[in-house]
């Protein structure tokens, strides 16, 4: 992954575009990627999730939470959602200038440390502003690096999610592998994880369980049942539902109907 730093350098980043997107624009308009919101729903939900986190991280929690409530201060009008926005990225930021970010506390992830949330932070952000771009009708463009980070996030973190996202207890199979292979890989070369460098990753479903492997290079040369290839940002949303393996940005092979369960049942 990429340093704790950057990525809170990048939530600042993606909080303030995120304000700007939604400047003026008519807050009743439906949200293509997630059916059912409004860019009202969109942006209390972004903006709350923000300030959900924050609360955890300053409490350093060691259990699940028994509840979720949290003053979210809300604006009188919509005129007050953009600088809203700014406010709770703003109390995130003071948050990690005041907590050790590799302390041990409860998250419902695969990395038990404070760290976790300001990841997760991220990518709730980067893809809920690349949701109301699109709700828009405007372009939207992800860092190659950050996007192939997100896509580690996603993956890593997935098996972790059925308290929230059930479907995902349906990803169980026979060792069947698919591969998830980033085809502008040379962006992200200065990543810590080589995982993320290499811009592969290997997901494993098995009777019990499933998740990444980690491979070796000369393990990257087997053939997986299915593989998925496309740049970094159309991976991260392809993961996250917003695109389709059908779209001229990936390469798809191998076993369609594996895909179609991992498609079925991996989103969160």
């Amino acid at each position: 992954m990429i340093s704790t730093d950057a990525h809170r350098a990048a939530i600042a980043a993606e909080s303030a575009r995120f304000a700007e997107v939604i400047e003026g624009a008519d807050l009743a308009t439906p949200v293509p990627g997630c059916p059912g919101w409004t860019l009202l729903d969109l942006v209390r939900h972004a903006g709350s999730v923000q300030r959900w986190f924050a609360v955890l991280l300053r409490q350093s929690v060691q259990e699940p939470p028994r509840a979720r409530e949290v003053d979210l201060r809300l604006p009188a009008g919509d005129e007050g959602w953009p600088g809203w926005l700014r406010a709770g990225a703003a109390e995130a930021a003071d948050v990690f200038g005041s907590t050790d970010l590799d302390a041990p506390m409860w998250t419902w992830g695969a990395d038990r440390h404070a760290r976790f949330w300001v990841r997760r932070m991220l990518f709730e952000t980067l893809v809920h502003r690349v949701d109301a771009e699109a709700a828009l009708g405007l372009p939207s463009t992800i860092d190659p690096a950050l996007a192939a980070d997100g896509v580690d996030e996603f993956l890593v973190n997935l098996p972790f999610a059925t308290p929230f996202a059930p479907g995902v207890a349906r990803l169980r199979g026979a060792g069947e592998t698919i591969r998830f292979r980033r085809t502008d890989v040379a962006d992200s070369a200065d990543s810590m994880d080589p995982v993320v460098s290499a811009g592969e990753w290997l997901v494993r479903l098995g009777p019990d369980e499933f998740g990444v492997v980690r491979e070796a290079a000369g393990d990257r040369e087997h053939p997986a049942a299915a593989t998925v290839a496309g740049p970094a940002a159309d991976l991260l949303l392809l993961l996250y539902g917003r695109t389709d393996r059908a779209d001229a940005a990936f390469e798809v092979s191998g076993d369609e109907a594996l895909l179609a369960r991992w498609s079925d049942n991996s989103r969160f």
